[in-house]
């Protein structure tokens, strides 16, 4: 289904002119969101206005995303972002640097604020100042894909080819860069907006990017749109309505369009493997829209302090192996095996992965309607790294699966590690949770398939026993086992159970075995190459 998309240029403060505009437009054409581009709040931003906002005076009539531009955030909207309260109803702050998903699937990714080209240490860790790093937008490419890419400034070169003409003076004033550049090449959105540095409105032909290896022909099409500031007094367009559908397919290139202005620059470059850390991959936080409910107690660790989420600071995005539309893969830090556990098996690595929904959900029956398509993503990442696992060994190891469903938890996810096929076979990794659980007189485990348990209301932990002897012969087994809500159930629980069938007791705390950056990197770069047969992210 389409949604309808409402984006207007830097309010620059104009809340109250700004906010009753969209009132009227909405009203009439029914939005499912609007975006600001540029500068929500003035550098001197007069108090009453501010005010006014905070206490729901000035209403936001829909669900209306922002970021930082070319001046810092208002301090009393800091502090409410960072107690991660709401601004006000329906106003959202995406982040300076993040990938959102909006209630209606659309996937934007945001990078606020300039370059700083004097910060070369990986990712700006102030999320509120107008600034950016190159860390910051090498980060961002690893999202591969995006159906609105929202930017300060402009992509060096996106003129070229261009038959739409610009004042001297105009161009003149236009900020660009070739990071930016490099994130439009390598995301390839539908649409990418920016926000014009002076009073005038500019919409580029839309060009078609290059095919991406093994194919003839491009299906990627970019819209590049730069907005006039809000109330600009030559009256350039300040607003921009269009209809959007997430996923659907371009089967043939529009009118008038042109070959990609950035035909010339280097090719799609990899998800980062570098410094620094990837954060949500929803404000710098990967939200699903709508109104984040105001907490009054001490709240679990919001997005922009999940260390699952990509809107985290300190987030390591170089151990990030690949990210999908409601999912991604990661190393885990303190790998349980050791990189040279399974070499003799065909693994070089220490297979050790999480997969990670984008959502920041404890259990899947938080996610609502979204529930099923991540579960099934989340599904098509394990089956994907069996195959994987199981044709490296050439059918020595199979895997397991664990899943940890507490309703007062933070981000859920996946733990996936190889197992030897003849030990699962035999029944030993079975017998070994089952031992485990009755020795810490745990609830027992029953085989079931609960598949995303949006009906079960019960806390829970489940593992996936999986296995392929290459002779067309593929056993699975699912184990639950159910958890009363005031039950203290070890966290470790799967890592420890897998500790001592491998015999890797010594490296049961991940701290002991945390690796270096660099042998993290080495991992996560020998796990993509072996993945990439199966690595669905990286299709059209």
């Amino acid at each position: 289904m389409a949604a309808k998309v409402i984006v207007i240029g830097s309010v620059d403060g104009k809340l109250q002119e700004a906010f009753t505009k969209l009132a009227t437009l909405h009203k009439k054409q029914d939005f499912s969101f609007a975006i600001v581009t540029g500068n929500l709040f003035a550098a001197d931003q007069d108090d009453e206005s501010l005010t006014k906002l905070l206490k729901g005076e000035i209403q936001v009539p829909l669900s209306t995303y922002f970021t930082v531009g070319t001046t810092p955030l208002p301090q009393a909207v800091v502090e409410r972002i960072e107690q991660d309260e709401d601004i006000c109803e329906n106003l959202h702050y995406l982040g300076k640097r993040s990938t959102t998903k909006t209630s209606d699937g659309v996937r934007i990714v945001t990078l606020g604020g300039v370059l700083d080209a004097s910060l070369v240490g990986g990712q700006s860790k102030e999320q509120h100042l107008p600034f950016h790093t190159a860390g910051d937008v090498k980060t961002l490419r690893g999202a591969n894909k995006a159906d609105i890419l929202l930017t300060t400034p402009w992509p060096s070169g996106v003129t070229t080819r261009s038959s739409v003409s610009i004042t001297p003076e105009n161009k003149q004033a236009i900020q660009a860069s070739d990071e930016i550049a490099d994130l439009c090449a390598a995301l390839k959105p539908k649409y990418h907006f920016s926000t014009s540095p002076a009073p005038f409105f500019y919409e580029r032909e839309p060009f078609v990017h290059l095919p991406a290896d093994g194919e003839t022909e491009s299906k990627d099409v970019t819209r590049f749109i730069s907005l006039a500031p809000y109330g600009n007094s030559s009256k350039a367009k300040a607003l921009y309505a269009f209809n959007i559908t997430p996923g659907e397919p371009i089967t043939s290139p529009p009118a008038g369009f042109t070959s990609s202005p950035f035909a010339n620059r280097n090719k799609k470059r990899p998800a980062p493997s570098s410094d620094g850390h990837f954060n949500r991959f929803a404000d710098d936080r990967n939200q699903r829209g709508g109104r984040q409910k105001r907490r009054r107690r001490s709240p679990p660790p919001g997005p922009d302090r999940c260390f699952f989420c990509l809107s985290n600071v300190d987030l390591d995005t170089h151990m990030i192996c690949c990210i999908g539309t409601e999912a991604y893969v990661t190393t885990a830090k303190g790998p349980l095996p050791d990189r040279d556990h399974f070499a003799s098996s065909g693994l070089e690595f220490p297979s050790h992965q999480l997969i990670i929904p984008l959502s920041h959900e404890p259990t899947f029956q938080s996610m609502g309607a979204d529930a099923e398509k991540v579960f099934r993503e989340m599904t098509r990442f394990r089956e994907a790294m069996q195959a994987m696992v199981s044709t490296q060994s050439k059918h020595k190891l199979g895997a397991v699966t664990w899943e940890i469903s507490r309703k007062e938890g933070i981000h859920t996810h996946w733990q996936f590690l190889p197992a030897p096929l003849e030990m699962i076979r035999k029944g030993l990794v079975e017998a070994a949770f089952k031992v485990e659980a009755e020795n810490q007189k745990f609830p027992s485990f029953r085989e079931t398939n609960l598949g995303p348990a949006v009906d079960k209301t019960e806390d829970f932990f489940r593992v996936w026993i999986w296995s392929d002897d290459g002779d067309a012969s593929i056993h699975s087994k699912e184990l639950v086992m159910t958890l009363s809500a005031d039950f203290r159930f070890d966290l470790q629980f799967g890592r420890r159970v897998m500790a001592k069938l491998l015999g890797l007791e010594k490296r049961l705390s991940w701290r002991d075995v945390a690796q270096s950056p660099a042998e993290e990197i080495e991992d996560v770069d020998k796990f993509k190459e072996a993945f990439k047969p199966w690595d669905f992210s990286l299709e059209g």
